[in-house]
């Protein structure tokens, strides 16, 4: 499909209580120019600020899922217009980083190519779907770029050897070995990607809002601590829990 200025960067489509974002850029593959990015940044917003929506698909049009980071941007991207990449670097900062801090889980349903910014949109959902055809992997470093923003969610997702080697040799991985890695929760056919992820939303949604919100938060929160301090905030919620059970779903 040819994009034109009447093709919105970023489509939404509502299954009941899971909200299903969609990257809309399949004659580039889908790849972040800033425009998407902010569309992309601002629909995460809304459907987490949604009362309706209680858990969030996050997959792309056409053959692939996210090719990155649009180079053909990069032209306007340079020292002399230092405002204008440190506002893009800031964007994409916070797209990469929201996933895991808002309330309502997140699958991405990845087919075809995810690299780069891509392939830390697809992991940094809090589980993944991944089609036969993925190519994942990170070749910045083949064009002379850093994959700086992210980093951090490869080498938390992955461990550290098997991260450097992803980042520094830009090898590109397949579904299998991703499920291996334990990058991806399924694998499945092309076409059966959304619908594979859908079905995971959907469990989420049928659970507490507010148990599910807690769960989410607690798990990444006890990531980043040590363990005593981990247990103390597992003490916390855990003493909060029953009041969930008495409100209504």
């Amino acid at each position: 499909m040819q994009q034109t200025k009447e093709t919105p960067v970023l489509t939404i489509e509502s299954r009941g209580p899971v909200r299903v974002v969609v990257l809309n850029r399949p004659d580039k593959l889908n790849a972040l120019d800033t425009e998407l990015t902010r569309a992309l940044h601002d629909a995460l917003v809304a459907a987490d600020r949604d009362a309706d929506v209680r858990a969030i698909v996050l997959t792309g049009a056409g053959r692939a899922f996210c090719a990155g980071a649009d180079l053909s941007e990069f032209k306007h991207l340079t020292p002399a217009n230092q405002h204008l990449v440190e506002q893009r670097a800031d964007l994409t900062c916070r797209t990469q980083a929201m996933l895991q801090k808002l309330s309502k889980p997140v699958v991405s349903a990845v087919r075809g190519a995810a690299v780069g910014g891509g392939a830390g949109l697809a992991i940094g959902c809090d589980m993944m779907v991944a089609a036969t055809d993925l190519k994942f992997g990170y070749p910045e470093l083949k064009h002379s770029i850093v994959p700086a923003l992210v980093m951090t969610g490869l080498q938390r997702s992955l461990g550290r050897k098997a991260a450097f080697e992803m980042i520094s040799l830009g090898r590109l991985i397949g579904a299998e070995e991703a499920l291996k890695l334990g990058l991806a929760n399924r694998v499945v056919e092309p076409d059966q990607v959304v619908d594979a992820a859908v079905a995971i939303a959907e469990q989420w949604a049928a659970a507490n809002p507010r148990a599910m919100a807690a769960v989410k938060a607690l798990y990444y929160q006890v990531a980043d601590l040590p363990y005593d301090e981990a247990m103390a905030a597992g003490r916390d919620v855990n003493a909060r829990m029953r009041a969930f059970r008495d409100e209504e779903v």
